[in-house]
């Protein structure tokens, strides 16, 4: 299980902006942040943090349902799927009668995204924005190394330099990568040269298009 410890997210300057808005909740319109970008770029992560720094009630906006009236700080990571508009509409309006800040995740902002409930995609659309851009060399070769010594997995140059140069420049792909090595890894007892990581990896871009 993937943890979320503030000493284990890595900053670049693709996530600066967020990590410097989500210091200064007082500035955010009307109360509000949403944190925007494609899967894997540590926008969870980044909501963990600050939930746990504020003391703030963790929602995952996929299974988010009913009335929820807030006694504190809240953060909805995916609240762009969240099933039924109410809830999130009632949310966000009793946080800003309380004056509670609240926090949310997306993989588009509110500006790209359509909604049934008008004073929903109003209040969202009202909010502050901040986009965690795509991750820098720096950043895929560090995360990299912090994937590999999770499971104790041992890449040589050649592996290592595929991933980096051939994937999808996202944290998911080489999440996804790192975890199918792993498996041959273990499954078969097999080397892990560059002409295997490259047969194993071939169709992974695809494959996660297809989960988004």
């Amino acid at each position: 299980m993937q943890g979320f410890a503030a000493e284990d997210f890595c900053g670049a300057p693709s996530n600066a902006l967020a990590r410097d808005w989500l210091e200064r909740p007082q500035s955010w319109s009307n109360g509000r942040l949403v944190l925007w970008g494609e899967a894997g770029c540590g926008k969870t992560h980044l909501l963990h943090i600050w939930a746990a720094a504020h003391g703030a009630t963790k929602l995952d906006g996929g299974t988010l349902h009913g009335l929820i009236r807030p006694a504190g700080p809240v953060a909805v990571d995916d609240a762009d799927i969240v099933p039924d508009p109410r809830t999130l509409l009632h949310l966000l309006n009793g946080a800003a009668e309380e004056g509670f800040p609240v926090l949310m995740t997306a993989r588009t902002p509110p500006a790209r995204q359509s909604y049934k409930l008008a004073d929903l995609g109003s209040r969202l659309r009202a909010s502050e924005v901040v986009e965690i851009r795509a991750p820098e060399d720096e950043l895929l070769a560090l995360l990299l190394t912090r994937l590999t010594a999770e499971r104790q997995l041992a890449l040589g140059i050649a592996v290592r330099n595929y991933l980096l140069t051939h994937l999808p420049r996202t944290a998911a792909a080489m999440r996804e990568a790192v975890a199918r090595l792993d498996r041959v890894a273990f499954d078969r007892g097999a080397r892990l040269t560059r002409a295997l990581a490259a047969e194993l990896l071939q169709d992974l871009g695809e494959d996660l298009r297809q989960d988004l």
